[in-house]
C-alpha cells in the first residue's frame, strides 16, 4: 500500500524530499516533516516502489531512479528542492545530490554507508556471501534492542511494535537479505563518487551511532565538495536521529541550515563550516576521565 507524508505550506518557493530508511516507512520523519512545514517548506515523504516498507524488491538502481522521479516532480512546481535522509535513506538522499546538481541543500542524518557500528552482530561482513547462496531467500535480519533509540521509553514502544511483526515508528521488525544486499551495493555507489556532490550539505550524527559510526560521517564530510558545509555531532542519541532524544534539535539545525543555505546562495556569500559543540564538550569529558588518577 503506497502512503506518503506530504506537508504543503503557503509559502510554495522551497520544498524538501525526504527519503526514509532501508524497508521502512515515512512515518519515521513524521516529526521533521511536520517541523519543517511549520516553518514554511513544503515535505514531502514518499514510499519508493522496491524500497520502501511493503513494495516489494529492486535494484538499487530501481531506488535512486524512484527518488529521482521524486525529485524530478518537486523540482517542476517549486523553485528550490532540497533532499534529505534517514540512515540509508541518506545514503539513497547523496545518490540523488550526484546526479542532480540543482539540489539546494542536501541533508544527511545518520548517513550508512558501511554498517560498522557498536550494536552490529560480527558475522555482518558474512551476509554477502550469503546472498549467492540459497540462504538468500530464508534469511531475514532481525532488528533487536537498542531499535536505534536511546530514549527508553521509546524503545519499549518499539520493542512490542517488533514482537507482534508490526512496522514500528523507526522501521520493521526484519530486513531481508536482498533489501541488505542492495544497500550494500548503493552504499558502495555513492562512497565512489562523494567528490561528486556539490550542494550545500549538512551532516547530523551521533557519536554512539550504534548503526553506522561517526567514520560514516566524517567520510563524507571530507570527500564532498560543498561550498557551505556544517557538522553536528550528537550526543545523546543513537541512530534515528529523528525520533530520538534530539529529534528537535534535529529540527531545528535542519530548519536553520535550508536558510542559511537560501541566505547564501542570495548573496553569494561562503559560510564558514561549522562543528557543533555537543562532540567538544564529549571530549572534554573523555579527557577528564583519562586525567584521574
Amino acid at each position: 500500500m503506497r502512503a506518503s507524508l506530504i506537508f504543503p505550506t503557503p509559502r510554495d518557493d522551497h520544498a524538501v524530499l525526504l527519503l526514509h530508511g532501508l524497508s521502512s516507512t515515512p512515518v519515521e520523519l513524521r516529526y521533521l516533516s511536520r517541523a519543517l512545514a511549520e516553518e514554511g517548506i513544503t515535505t514531502h515523504a514518499p514510499t519508493l516502489d522496491g524500497y520502501s516498507a511493503g513494495m516489494g524488491h529492486a535494484p538499487m538502481g530501481q531506488w535512486i531512479d524512484a527518488a529521482l522521479a521524486e525529485f524530478d516532480a518537486l523540482a517542476a512546481r517549486h523553485e528550490h528542492v532540497s533532499v534529505c535522509g534517514l540512515s540509508m535513506g541518506a545514503t539513497l538522499a547523496a545518490a540523488v545530490a550526484q546526479q542532480r546538481p540543482n539540489v539546494r541543500a542536501l541533508l544527511l542524518l545518520s548517513i550508512t554507508l558501511n554498517y560498522d557500528g557498536w550494536a552490529i552482530p560480527w558475522y555482518r561482513f558474512l551476509l554477502d556471501a550469503v546472498y549467492f547462496t540459497p540462504w538468500r531467500s530464508r534469511y531475514r535480519y532481525r532488528e533487536h534492542t537498542p531499535y536505534g533509540v536511546r530514549n527508553e521509553a521509546l524503545r519499549e514502544k518499539i520493542a512490542r511494535a517488533m514482537q507482534r511483526g508490526d512496522i514500528s515508528e523507526v522501521g520493521p521488525a526484519f530486513i531481508t537479505m536482498p533489501a541488505i544486499h542492495e544497500a550494500s551495493r548503493l552504499a558502495e555507489a555513492v562512497n565512489r563518487k562523494l567528490n561528486c556532490i556539490g550542494a550545500d550539505c549538512l551532516i547530523i550524527h551521533a557519536i554512539d551511532d550504534e548503526t553506522s559510526s561517526p567514520h560514516n560521517a566524517r567520510l563524507v564530510a571530507a570527500s564532498i565538495k560543498a561550498p557551505f558545509l556544517r557538522t553536528i555531532w550528537l550526543d545523546d542519541s543513537y541512530h534515528m536521529i529523528a525520533s530520538d532524544n534530539e529529534r528537535e534539535v534535529v529540527a531545528r539545525e535542519c530548519t536553520l541550515f535550508l536558510r542559511e543555505s537560501a541566505a547564501s546562495s542570495a548573496s553569494c556569500a561562503t559560510p564558514t563550516p561549522v562543528v557543533s559543540r555537543a562532540l567538544a564538550r564529549r571530549l572534554r569529558q573523555l579527557s577528564a576521565v583519562a586525567r584521574k588518577p
